[in-house]
């Protein structure tokens, strides 16, 4: 990425303006190197948006909060299994977790990333500064909104969640992942197809609709990587992805009725 004009905001209407007129806005710029693009960069590290809140019902996390302060937050690690700060643990190196934001991570709505994936199973919503709070599905599959993000929200409950990917390396971006919660019902998210994560809907519908028990949390695993979109890239092939969908989707599962 070339960058052709860099301003740090002094408000969110600052930055929103600058938004709406072609500027990008930039969170840890970790992964912006990945595209080819001219660009006007808006910082808002001014902003206050770093900060990890835990409320009565919910966690919030800000959009500029790193991953490795996700990984490190004792707040994140007693909720959840302790999925989210263990996810963003295994992401990349730890010069990347270090200014790799979770805003950045949504904003990019990459393919590759684990994270995504991990809020994704927990419901996550995200908050925006002019359309505010819609859940982080909506806002992954409405690529035509213009706003800035603000933080994530994350309702504690007694949510049982877990992770699993697939790479070719400790390092590498993920092959394909997986995360699951168990809440009233369970929530299957399959990410790095190379696509972005989505949930395996017919999966988690035949899971929720029928008695838990290993015969069916096989089947629901088969039914995620037969009705699951893949694809192929450098890492690996879609019908590879299928089968590995298939597996990781079964030991998650397992792992979240511990």
């Amino acid at each position: 990425m070339k960058v052709k004009e860099y301003k740090r905001a002094e408000s969110l209407n600052e930055a929103y303006d600058a938004l709406l007129n072609g500027s990008v806005i930039i969170g840890g710029g970790a992964f912006m190197h990945l595209s080819d693009n001219e660009v006007s960069i808006v910082d808002l590290s001014k902003l206050g948006l770093s900060f990890i809140n835990e409320n009565e019902d919910t966690v919030e996390i800000g959009a500029y909060t790193t991953l490795k302060e996700i990984e490190d937050s004792s707040i994140i690690s007693s909720y959840f299994n302790g999925v989210l700060s263990k996810t963003a643990g295994i992401i990349a190196g730890v010069q990347v977790r270090n200014i790799a934001t979770i805003g950045g991570c949504i904003g990019g709505r990459y393919g590759f990333s684990d994270i995504l994936t991990c809020l994704l199973a927990l419901n996550a919503k995200v908050e925006l500064f002019k359309a505010g709070k819609m859940s982080l599905e909506e806002y992954l599959s409405s690529r035509e909104i213009k706003d800035i993000i603000l933080k994530v929200i994350i309702n504690k409950n007694n949510k049982k969640a877990s992770f699993f990917n697939m790479r070719n390396s400790f390092s590498d971006f993920s092959v394909l992942n997986v995360a699951v919660c168990k809440d009233e019902d369970f929530k299957i998210a399959v990410g790095a197809r190379p696509l972005s994560a989505v949930y395996a809907k017919d999966a988690m519908e035949y899971l929720n609709q029928n008695e838990l028990n290993y015969e069916n949390i096989k089947k629901a695993a088969e039914i995620a990587g037969d009705t699951l979109n893949f694809g192929d890239d450098l890492r690996a092939s879609s019908n590879y992805r299928r089968e590995v969908c298939k597996t990781l989707v079964e030991r998650a599962l397992l792992e979240v009725i511990k």
